[in-house]
């Protein structure tokens, strides 16, 4: 349990540099007071300057082997679900197992939710 918690105390947080940022400096909250936007949004930028990146930023190879995995996930089932409906017997209804069709729904889902543009660089690129 407490080497949890010293994991844990390693990793930056934001909300911890940004009080050590306000406790360091005794005129932070005046300039607060005068200049809000301005001082918040340097506070904001110091406070993250130092937090390591986004896994999916700058390590495209997992965001690319996510889609691979996806991809062969959705391809394998519906490929699954064709071989299953022309192996059964002639007179019998073909019935494709629950099973295969929910991956390849949750596969296909997850893809579009990785592929899409995210609403935030839409926001970015729009101002």
């Amino acid at each position: 349990m407490t080497t949890h918690k010293a994991e844990m105390n390693a990793i930056p947080r934001s909300a911890d540099l940004l009080a050590e940022l306000i406790l360091a400096a005794p005129g932070i909250l005046a300039d607060v007071l005068r200049d809000r936007d301005k001082s918040v949004r340097n506070l904001a930028r110091h406070a993250t300057r130092h937090l390591p990146p986004p896994a999916l930023a700058f390590d495209s190879m997992i965001y690319r082997l996510v889609v691979i995995f996806l991809g062969s996930v959705v391809m394998l089932s519906t490929v699954g679900a064709i071989i299953l409906s022309a192996i059964a017997p002639a007179g019998a209804t073909a019935s494709t197992p629950d099973v295969v069709t929910a991956l390849g729904s949750a596969a296909i889902g997850a893809l579009a939710g990785l592929l899409a543009p995210s609403p935030m660089s839409r926001q970015a690129s729009s101002e």
